[in-house]
């Protein structure tokens, strides 16, 4: 049993002070009043040092796996070593729950990353799935990102579905002329970059993705209906337009990941979808794809969830940078990495928030001199997973 205490608990409410919390096994045991400690005379002490106490955070949307899986185009590295390295990495940035983004796809015109494989990717959900078994630092999830020209990844994906192997599922369009590439000069912009093809190489990729065979609405359908069965939540993805994410409702998907506009993100709302923009955009200023900013969507209302998308870095800061540079409430911050993406995964009854009989997945986050905020401790499951100290 632990207590700590001399904390502010961010709670989903509000902000508590002067409350401490009391863990028994995996589990949050009660919330009571700091001066009601020594009626756990046996219990550990955990002193916040008067840092924020709050719901380890949940990532619902991250490739980050593939990057150290596959650090160099021609590098592939074993993929227990990627998959226990990565938790290290990702528990000391508060990540206590990770929806692990891998991409089902026919061929990444872009990296050429060889962790996109259909091959490797089925190892790596194959290793997803047993960490439940293992010895594990985080909670392992699995989010199938399947491209739609995918044709002959359909068996495959409806397979992991009836096994169980998958959590969150989310459907894929990069075709270039829309979506996240409806501007065909970004498009040719990141081509270059990553590649550096040639403007006569690119106008080939574009009429190639333009016109190549794509799995039909029954398809989506039966998928969809399938993960709905099993209490997937199901997403779309670079939404831009109504009339697409009136279709993808129709479907049942209840998540909008990466509005494409401002329009697109309120008409998601209102359609009661829960839309998700990525904390490096939040960092940046803007999208890295020339999208909707992601600041100009939480200030509009339209944004409830922050994903770490590629840099798992990035949630911790996202949260109070909105909160220090742009004046939004802390506490309405916090819950976009905590009980907001719960609910859009329906995990909340679980995890999510600093409740009585919910998971003990907890943060200590203090701020040092400079205001930088840092991650003490971190408790997953009622375990010390990690202890921070800074020294001069």
């Amino acid at each position: 049993m632990y207590i700590i205490h001399n904390g502010l608990i961010v709670t989903e409410e509000g902000i508590v002070d002067d409350q401490a919390i009391v863990t028994e096994g995996s589990y949050i045991h009660s919330i009571i009043p700091a001066t009601q400690m020594k009626e756990y005379p046996e219990a550990k002490l955990i002193n916040a040092q008067g840092g924020y106490v709050t719901p380890g955070f949940i990532d619902i949307h991250s490739d980050y796996i593939e990057t150290i899986a596959s650090p160099r185009p021609t590098s592939m590295m074993d993929f227990n070593i990627s998959l226990r390295e990565a938790e290290k990495i990702l528990v000391n940035n508060g990540i206590t729950t990770m929806f692990h983004s891998l991409s089902l796809h026919k061929e990444d015109v872009f990296t050429q990353n060889p962790m996109r494989t259909p091959e490797n990717v089925q190892q790596m959900v194959e290793m997803i799935h047993e960490t439940s078994d293992e010895l594990h630092l985080i909670r392992h999830r699995l989010h199938a990102r399947f491209e739609i020209d995918h044709t002959f990844g359909v068996d495959q994906l409806i397979d992991n579905i009836e096994q169980n192997k998958v959590h969150l599922l989310s459907f894929m369009d990069h075709t270039p002329g829309q979506g996240q590439y409806r501007n065909l000069q970004k498009y040719y912009e990141n081509l270059r970059g990553y590649r550096g093809a040639t403007y006569d190489e690119v106008q080939t990729i574009i009429l190639e993705k333009q016109t190549a065979e794509t799995i039909s609405f029954k398809d989506i359908q039966r998928i969809t209906k399938l993960a709905t069965e099993k209490q997937i939540a199901v997403a779309s993805h670079d939404d831009d337009n109504i009339e697409k994410l009136h279709l993808v409702r129709s479907f049942g998907t209840t998540i909008s990941e990466f509005p494409i506009t401002l329009e697109v993100a309120r008409e998601a709302k209102k359609l009661g979808l829960y839309t998700i923009v990525g904390a490096p955009n939040v960092l940046l200023g803007k999208s890295h794809s020339g999208n909707l900013s992601a600041i100009e969507a939480i200030e509009q209302g339209c944004a409830d969830i922050l994903c770490s998308d590629y840099y798992p870095v990035a949630l911790l800061h996202a949260v109070f940078h909105l909160h220090e540079k742009y004046g939004y409430d802390l506490h309405d911050m916090f819950q976009m990495v905590t009980i907001n993406p719960a609910k859009a995964v329906k995990m909340d009854h679980e995890i999510g928030s600093i409740k009585e009989g919910k998971k003990a997945d907890l943060l200590i986050i203090e701020k040092m001199n400079d205001g930088y905020p840092m991650l003490t401790t971190t408790m997953v499951d009622g375990v010390i997973i990690t202890e921070t100290n800074y020294r001069i």
